[in-house]
C-alpha cells in the first residue's frame, strides 16, 4: 500500500519566509493546505513525524463522501496528500518543538530549521487516552476502537464492551447498541461513582442490550489478527476471568495536542479556543480540527473546517484590518 508521495522537502528546498504554515497533516491539515494551494498562498505543511493523523491507524473508513468502497484510512490520507502537493503544497516531515506568536511575522521552530510565517493555521488534532495495555496498538482498527460513530457499524452483531464512565461512554455505548449484540459497559468504580449525567446513565440503564460491570480492571487485550477477547479483574474479589468479545470501545478521553500552545492562545479544557470564525485569540493565527473541536471529532468534520481556516487565512492576509 503506498503511503505518501515523494514530496519531503530537503534543508536546501525549504524557504524559511513563509505566507502560511499549516502545522499538522490530518484531514483539517491537508484540506487547509488544499484550499491555501489553490488560493496561490504556496502553503507549507509541517507534517510531523507521525504523519496523518489518526486516519493513520484507521483500518476502514466507509462515512467520507465520494468514496462507495470501504477507504482504507492511509489511503485516504495518501489522496488528500497528493492533491495538495500537485496544486503546489510544500510538506516538511518535522515536529514542531517551538513557537513565538508574540512577534510578527509568527517565529516557528522545527528540529532542523526557524521558519517565519504571516499566518498559521494549527491543525494537530487529538489523541484518545489509551489504556497503555501491550496488544491495544497492534488490535487498534481490528476490534479496538476509540470512536462509536466511525467503527460501529463494523461491530454489527458481535458481542461488545466500552471501557470507560462519564458521559461519552455512556453515548458510545447506547450507539453502539444499534449494533452489536449486546454492550458491556466496564468501570474501575462503583455504581455511584459513575460520571456520566443521570438523564444518560438511565437511558443506560434502560437499554436491554447494556450491561454495566462496575469495580473492573482490563488486565489485557487478547487477540493475534483481531479482538477475540478482553482478560478483567474485579477489584473487590480480585477474580480474573475473560469476556470474548468482537469489539471494544475505549472512551476515557482525549488529549488535544496544545502543549506547544499553552501561555501563547486561548485554551478551553484543553482545546484551542476559536474568537473570530477560525482565528484564535492571536489574529492571524487558525486552528481547526480536532484541536479544537471536541464534540465531533470526526474526518469530514475536520476537514470542512480546515477548508473554513484556510479562506479565513487567506482574506485575514489580505485585508487584516477588515477581516
Amino acid at each position: 500500500m503506498k503511503l505518501f508521495l515523494h514530496s519531503k522537502a530537503s534543508s536546501d528546498e525549504i524557504n524559511t519566509d513563509q505566507e502560511l504554515v499549516i502545522i499538522g497533516s490530518g484531514p483539517a491539515g491537508l484540506t487547509a493546505a488544499i484550499y491555501a494551494a489553490r488560493a496561490q498562498l504556496n502553503p507549507l505543511v509541517i507534517a510531523g513525524i507521525d504523519a496523518g493523523g489518526q486516519l493513520m491507524t484507521t483500518t476502514e473508513v466507509e462515512n467520507f463522501p465520494g468514496f462507495p468502497e470501504i477507504v482504507q484510512g492511509p489511503d485516504l490520507v495518501t489522496r488528500m496528500r497528493e492533491q495538495a502537493t500537485r496544486l503546489g503544497t510544500t510538506f516538511l516531515e518535522d515536529n514542531v518543538i517551538d513557537t513565538n506568536l508574540s512577534q510578527h511575522p509568527f517565529l516557528v521552530l522545527t528540529g532542523q530549521h526557524q521558519i517565519q510565517a504571516k499566518a498559521i493555521i494549527i491543525a494537530t488534532g487529538a489523541e484518545p487516552k489509551r489504556l497503555g495495555l501491550d496488544n491495544e496498538q497492534r488490535l487498534s482498527g481490528r476490534g479496538v476502537s476509540y470512536c462509536a460513530t466511525c467503527d460501529a457499524p463494523f461491530f454489527k452483531d458481535v458481542n461488545a464492551a466500552v471501557i470507560g464512565a462519564g458521559d461519552v461512554a455512556l453515548e458510545e455505548a447506547l450507539f453502539l447498541a444499534k449494533y452489536a449484540n449486546d454492550v458491556k459497559i466496564i468501570y474501575r468504580g462503583s455504581k455511584e461513582k459513575m460520571r456520566a449525567t443521570k438523564a444518560l446513565l438511565q437511558r443506560g440503564f434502560d437499554n436491554e442490550k447494556i450491561e454495566f460491570i462496575y469495580n473492573t480492571v482490563v488486565e489485557n487485550i487478547l487477540g493475534k489478527e483481531r479482538l477475540n477477547g478482553i482478560a478483567v479483574r474485579d477489584i473487590a474479589t480480585n477474580q480474573s476471568y475473560e469476556l470474548h468479545l468482537g469489539g471494544l470501545l475505549v472512551a476515557i478521553g482525549y488529549i488535544p495536542q496544545t502543549h506547544l500552545f499553552q501561555g501563547k492562545l486561548e485554551l478551553g479544557n484543553g482545546y484551542i479556543v476559536h474568537k473570530k470564525h477560525t482565528m484564535t485569540s492571536v489574529p492571524g493565527v487558525f486552528a481547526a480540527g480536532d484541536v479544537v473541536d471536541f464534540r465531533y471529532r470526526q474526518a469530514i468534520t475536520a476537514a470542512a473546517e480546515g477548508c473554513q481556516a484556510a479562506l479565513d487565512a487567506e482574506k485575514w492576509l489580505q485585508d487584516p484590518d477588515n477581516f
